[in-house]
């Protein structure tokens, strides 16, 4: 095996396909070449460490937790017809599961 040299289909710049990567596309099973450099497969992941890991971040919106009156995020929109609470006071008002 040695190096080789591919194009990125999302920027069209070439990348090294190193003996390294291919011997884990190898172990992995994986049957087809890297399609993207890594700078563009981190893009379309959608920046995993911006995220928490996931590629499909869960949208947040902020509210005024009906209880205390802090700012939270949550991951649903408020609607104005139930109130929203907090970490901390959803989980008091939340019954302990046994």
């Amino acid at each position: 095996m040695e190096d080789k040299s591919l194009t990125c289909k999302e920027c069209g710049n070439p990348f090294v396909f190193t003996v390294r990567d291919q011997q884990f596309y190898l172990e992995k099973g994986f049957q087809n070449e890297p399609q993207r450099c890594r700078e563009c497969r981190q893009n379309r992941k959608g920046g995993a460490a911006q995220t928490g890991g996931g590629g499909n971040a869960r949208p947040s919106f902020e509210a005024v937790c009906a209880e205390c009156g802090t700012s939270t995020t949550v991951p649903f929109r408020p609607r104005g017809d139930r109130p929203v609470y907090c970490r901390a006071c959803y989980t008091a008002h939340t019954p302990a599961l046994a």
